[in-house]
Protein backbone atom coordinates (compact mmCIF):
# COMPACT_ATOMS: atom_id res chain seq x y z
CA UNK A 1 0.00 0.00 0.00
CA UNK A 2 2.86 2.37 0.77
CA UNK A 3 4.13 1.99 -2.78
CA UNK A 4 1.16 3.85 -4.26
CA UNK A 5 1.68 7.16 -2.37
CA UNK A 6 5.40 6.94 -3.04
CA UNK A 7 4.72 6.46 -6.73
CA UNK A 8 2.35 9.41 -6.82
CA UNK A 9 4.87 11.59 -5.03
CA UNK A 10 7.58 10.57 -7.48
CA UNK A 11 5.27 11.44 -10.38
CA UNK A 12 4.91 14.96 -8.93
CA UNK A 13 8.51 15.41 -7.78
CA UNK A 14 10.28 14.32 -10.95
CA UNK A 15 8.74 16.87 -13.36
CA UNK A 16 9.18 19.63 -10.78
CA UNK A 17 12.83 18.71 -10.27
CA UNK A 18 13.41 18.53 -14.02
CA UNK A 19 11.83 21.92 -14.66
CA UNK A 20 13.67 23.54 -11.74
CA UNK A 21 16.97 22.14 -13.01
CA UNK A 22 16.33 23.49 -16.51
CA UNK A 23 15.29 26.91 -15.22
CA UNK A 24 18.20 27.48 -12.86
CA UNK A 25 20.82 26.30 -15.36
CA UNK A 26 19.76 28.80 -18.03
CA UNK A 27 21.88 31.95 -17.73
CA UNK A 28 19.06 34.28 -18.76
CA UNK A 29 16.94 33.28 -15.75
CA UNK A 30 19.12 35.00 -13.18
CA UNK A 31 19.62 38.08 -15.32
CA UNK A 32 15.91 38.49 -15.99
CA UNK A 33 15.05 38.09 -12.30
CA UNK A 34 17.72 40.60 -11.29
CA UNK A 35 16.54 42.99 -14.01
CA UNK A 36 12.96 42.68 -12.77
CA UNK A 37 13.88 43.53 -9.19
CA UNK A 38 16.11 46.41 -10.31
CA UNK A 39 13.45 47.85 -12.63
CA UNK A 40 10.67 47.62 -10.07
CA UNK A 41 12.65 49.08 -7.18
CA UNK A 42 14.44 51.67 -9.36
CA UNK A 43 11.29 52.96 -11.06
CA UNK A 44 9.41 53.04 -7.77
CA UNK A 45 12.22 54.96 -6.06
CA UNK A 46 12.35 57.40 -8.96
CA UNK A 47 8.61 58.03 -8.76
CA UNK A 48 8.83 58.57 -4.99
CA UNK A 49 11.65 61.06 -5.47
CA UNK A 50 10.16 62.97 -8.43
CA UNK A 51 6.51 63.37 -7.43
CA UNK A 52 6.16 66.25 -5.00
CA UNK A 53 3.55 67.28 -2.45
CA UNK A 54 4.20 70.96 -1.73
CA UNK A 55 1.08 71.37 0.36
CA UNK A 56 -2.39 69.86 0.16
CA UNK A 57 -2.45 66.71 -2.00
CA UNK A 58 -4.44 63.50 -2.16
CA UNK A 59 -1.94 61.12 -3.75
CA UNK A 60 -1.99 57.43 -2.86
CA UNK A 61 1.53 57.03 -1.49
CA UNK A 62 1.38 53.23 -1.42
CA UNK A 63 0.41 53.04 -5.06
CA UNK A 64 3.01 55.67 -5.92
CA UNK A 65 5.69 53.59 -4.19
CA UNK A 66 4.70 50.54 -6.26
CA UNK A 67 4.85 52.31 -9.61
CA UNK A 68 7.74 50.12 -10.75
CA UNK A 69 5.55 47.01 -10.87
CA UNK A 70 4.09 48.31 -14.12
CA UNK A 71 7.58 48.41 -15.66
CA UNK A 72 9.16 45.33 -14.13
CA UNK A 73 6.33 43.02 -15.16
CA UNK A 74 7.72 43.02 -18.70
CA UNK A 75 10.89 41.12 -17.77
CA UNK A 76 8.96 38.59 -15.69
CA UNK A 77 6.54 38.05 -18.57
CA UNK A 78 9.52 37.50 -20.86
CA UNK A 79 11.02 34.98 -18.43
CA UNK A 80 7.76 33.02 -18.29
CA UNK A 81 7.50 32.95 -22.09
CA UNK A 82 11.06 31.66 -22.48
CA UNK A 83 10.43 28.85 -19.99
CA UNK A 84 8.18 27.29 -22.65
CA UNK A 85 9.32 28.63 -26.01
CA UNK A 86 13.02 28.19 -25.27
CA UNK A 87 12.52 24.43 -25.60
CA UNK A 88 10.75 24.81 -28.92
CA UNK A 89 13.48 27.04 -30.36
CA UNK A 90 16.22 24.53 -29.45
CA UNK A 91 14.23 21.39 -30.25
CA UNK A 92 14.57 20.18 -26.65
CA UNK A 93 10.80 19.95 -26.37
CA UNK A 94 10.90 16.56 -28.11
CA UNK A 95 13.27 15.23 -25.47
CA UNK A 96 11.15 16.72 -22.70
CA UNK A 97 7.93 15.20 -24.03
CA UNK A 98 9.61 11.82 -24.53
CA UNK A 99 10.70 11.86 -20.89
CA UNK A 100 7.41 13.34 -19.67
CA UNK A 101 4.60 12.27 -22.01
CA UNK A 102 1.84 13.58 -19.71
CA UNK A 103 1.63 17.07 -21.15
CA UNK A 104 -0.73 18.61 -18.59
CA UNK A 105 1.73 17.53 -15.88
CA UNK A 106 4.54 19.18 -17.84
CA UNK A 107 2.68 22.49 -18.04
CA UNK A 108 1.71 22.25 -14.37
CA UNK A 109 5.36 21.70 -13.42
CA UNK A 110 6.46 24.70 -15.47
CA UNK A 111 3.70 26.81 -13.91
CA UNK A 112 4.74 25.75 -10.39
CA UNK A 113 8.40 26.59 -10.99
CA UNK A 114 7.55 29.94 -12.60
CA UNK A 115 5.25 30.74 -9.68
CA UNK A 116 8.01 29.98 -7.16
CA UNK A 117 10.71 32.13 -8.75
CA UNK A 118 8.39 35.05 -9.53
CA UNK A 119 6.96 34.90 -6.01
CA UNK A 120 10.47 35.20 -4.58
CA UNK A 121 11.62 37.96 -6.94
CA UNK A 122 8.33 39.82 -6.63
CA UNK A 123 8.46 39.78 -2.84
CA UNK A 124 11.98 41.23 -2.81
CA UNK A 125 11.03 43.88 -5.38
CA UNK A 126 7.82 44.96 -3.65
CA UNK A 127 9.46 45.17 -0.23
CA UNK A 128 12.35 47.14 -1.72
CA UNK A 129 9.91 49.53 -3.40
CA UNK A 130 8.00 50.17 -0.19
CA UNK A 131 11.25 50.72 1.69
CA UNK A 132 12.35 53.23 -0.96
CA UNK A 133 8.99 54.97 -0.64
CA UNK A 134 9.23 55.09 3.14
CA UNK A 135 12.67 56.71 2.91
CA UNK A 136 12.08 59.08 -0.03
CA UNK A 137 8.46 60.20 0.20
CA UNK A 138 8.87 62.43 3.31
CA UNK A 139 11.52 64.41 1.43
CA UNK A 140 9.02 64.90 -1.42
CA UNK A 141 6.48 66.47 0.92
CA UNK A 142 4.49 63.34 1.82
CA UNK A 143 5.15 63.83 5.50
CA UNK A 144 3.08 63.77 8.70
CA UNK A 145 2.92 67.56 8.48
CA UNK A 146 0.85 67.14 5.29
CA UNK A 147 -1.26 64.31 6.66
CA UNK A 148 0.76 61.33 5.40
CA UNK A 149 1.97 58.58 7.69
CA UNK A 150 5.18 56.68 6.85
CA UNK A 151 4.55 53.58 4.76
CA UNK A 152 4.20 50.48 6.92
CA UNK A 153 3.04 46.91 6.40
CA UNK A 154 1.24 47.26 9.73
CA UNK A 155 -1.26 49.41 7.80
CA UNK A 156 -3.87 46.98 6.47
CA UNK A 157 -4.44 48.55 3.02
CA UNK A 158 -0.68 48.85 2.46
CA UNK A 159 -0.18 45.19 3.37
CA UNK A 160 -2.98 44.23 0.97
CA UNK A 161 -1.42 46.34 -1.80
CA UNK A 162 2.00 44.77 -1.22
CA UNK A 163 0.77 41.17 -1.13
CA UNK A 164 -1.54 41.86 -4.06
CA UNK A 165 1.30 43.32 -6.12
CA UNK A 166 3.33 40.14 -5.64
CA UNK A 167 0.33 38.04 -6.67
CA UNK A 168 -0.19 40.38 -9.63
CA UNK A 169 3.34 39.63 -10.88
CA UNK A 170 2.78 35.89 -10.46
CA UNK A 171 -0.46 36.05 -12.44
CA UNK A 172 1.20 38.09 -15.19
CA UNK A 173 3.88 35.40 -15.46
CA UNK A 174 1.27 32.62 -15.61
CA UNK A 175 -0.69 34.53 -18.27
CA UNK A 176 2.52 34.80 -20.31
CA UNK A 177 3.32 31.11 -19.81
CA UNK A 178 -0.13 30.20 -21.07
CA UNK A 179 0.29 32.41 -24.13
CA UNK A 180 3.68 30.82 -24.83
CA UNK A 181 2.20 27.32 -24.54
CA UNK A 182 -0.46 28.21 -27.08
CA UNK A 183 1.73 30.12 -29.55
CA UNK A 184 5.09 28.28 -29.19
CA UNK A 185 7.02 31.23 -30.63
CA UNK A 186 8.99 33.56 -28.36
CA UNK A 187 8.54 36.79 -30.31
CA UNK A 188 4.83 36.24 -30.92
CA UNK A 189 4.08 35.19 -27.33
CA UNK A 190 6.01 38.14 -25.86
CA UNK A 191 4.21 40.50 -28.25
CA UNK A 192 0.81 39.14 -27.25
CA UNK A 193 1.59 39.22 -23.52
CA UNK A 194 3.03 42.73 -23.55
CA UNK A 195 0.27 43.90 -25.87
CA UNK A 196 -2.33 42.80 -23.32
CA UNK A 197 -0.39 44.46 -20.50
CA UNK A 198 0.60 47.74 -22.19
CA UNK A 199 -0.70 48.41 -25.70
CA UNK A 200 -4.27 47.21 -25.20
CA UNK A 201 -4.94 49.51 -22.21
CA UNK A 202 -3.20 52.52 -23.83
CA UNK A 203 -5.09 52.20 -27.11
CA UNK A 204 -8.32 51.70 -25.23
CA UNK A 205 -7.81 54.85 -23.18
CA UNK A 206 -6.92 56.84 -26.31
CA UNK A 207 -9.69 55.55 -28.55
CA UNK A 208 -12.51 54.85 -26.12
CA UNK A 209 -14.38 57.19 -23.83
CA UNK A 210 -17.09 57.21 -21.22
CA UNK A 211 -18.72 53.87 -20.50
CA UNK A 212 -16.36 51.90 -22.76
CA UNK A 213 -13.30 53.24 -20.96
CA UNK A 214 -14.87 52.33 -17.62
CA UNK A 215 -15.50 48.78 -18.89
CA UNK A 216 -11.91 48.55 -20.08
CA UNK A 217 -10.77 49.43 -16.56
CA UNK A 218 -12.85 46.53 -15.27
CA UNK A 219 -11.82 43.83 -17.74
CA UNK A 220 -8.36 44.65 -19.16
CA UNK A 221 -5.88 42.45 -17.26
CA UNK A 222 -3.37 45.14 -16.29
CA UNK A 223 -5.92 47.88 -15.58
CA UNK A 224 -8.04 45.66 -13.36
CA UNK A 225 -5.15 43.82 -11.73
CA UNK A 226 -3.20 46.91 -10.71
CA UNK A 227 -6.16 48.27 -8.78
CA UNK A 228 -5.00 45.94 -6.00
CA UNK A 229 -2.41 48.65 -5.24
CA UNK A 230 -4.99 51.31 -4.41
CA UNK A 231 -5.35 52.28 -0.76
CA UNK A 232 -7.28 55.54 -1.14
CA UNK A 233 -10.34 56.69 -3.12
CA UNK A 234 -11.46 53.09 -3.60
CA UNK A 235 -14.96 54.22 -4.51
CA UNK A 236 -13.63 55.89 -7.64
CA UNK A 237 -12.11 52.67 -9.00
CA UNK A 238 -13.82 50.91 -11.94
CA UNK A 239 -13.51 47.65 -9.99
CA UNK A 240 -12.55 46.74 -6.42
CA UNK A 241 -8.95 45.76 -5.59
CA UNK A 242 -9.50 42.04 -5.03
CA UNK A 243 -12.11 41.80 -7.78
CA UNK A 244 -9.62 43.39 -10.17
CA UNK A 245 -6.99 40.83 -9.23
CA UNK A 246 -9.64 38.17 -9.80
CA UNK A 247 -10.10 39.44 -13.36
CA UNK A 248 -6.36 39.03 -13.99
CA UNK A 249 -6.52 35.54 -12.46
CA UNK A 250 -9.32 34.69 -14.91
CA UNK A 251 -7.14 35.89 -17.82
CA UNK A 252 -4.23 33.79 -16.55
CA UNK A 253 -6.44 30.74 -16.05
CA UNK A 254 -7.92 31.07 -19.54
CA UNK A 255 -4.45 31.40 -21.08
CA UNK A 256 -3.17 28.33 -19.23
CA UNK A 257 -6.26 26.34 -20.17
CA UNK A 258 -5.91 27.26 -23.85
CA UNK A 259 -2.18 26.59 -23.76
CA UNK A 260 -2.69 23.24 -22.04
CA UNK A 261 -5.32 22.11 -24.54
CA UNK A 262 -3.18 23.06 -27.53
CA UNK A 263 -0.11 21.48 -25.97
CA UNK A 264 -2.04 18.25 -25.57
CA UNK A 265 -3.58 18.23 -29.04
CA UNK A 266 -0.62 19.27 -31.19
CA UNK A 267 2.54 17.45 -32.08
CA UNK A 268 5.85 18.69 -30.68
Amino acid sequence: MSGAPAGRWAAVREPLHAEWTKLRTVASTGWLLLASVALIVGASAMAAAIVKCPGTCTADTTRLSLTGVLLGQATLATLAVLVMTGEYSTGMIRVTLAAMPRRPALLAAKAAVVTAVVLAAGTVAVLGSLLAGRLLLPGSGFSPAHGFSPLSLAHGPTLRAAAGSVLYLVLVALLSLGAASALRDSALAITVALGLLYIFPVLGNVILSGRWRHDLGQWAPANAGLDIQATRHLGALPIGPWAGLGVLAAWAGAALLAGGLLLRLRDA
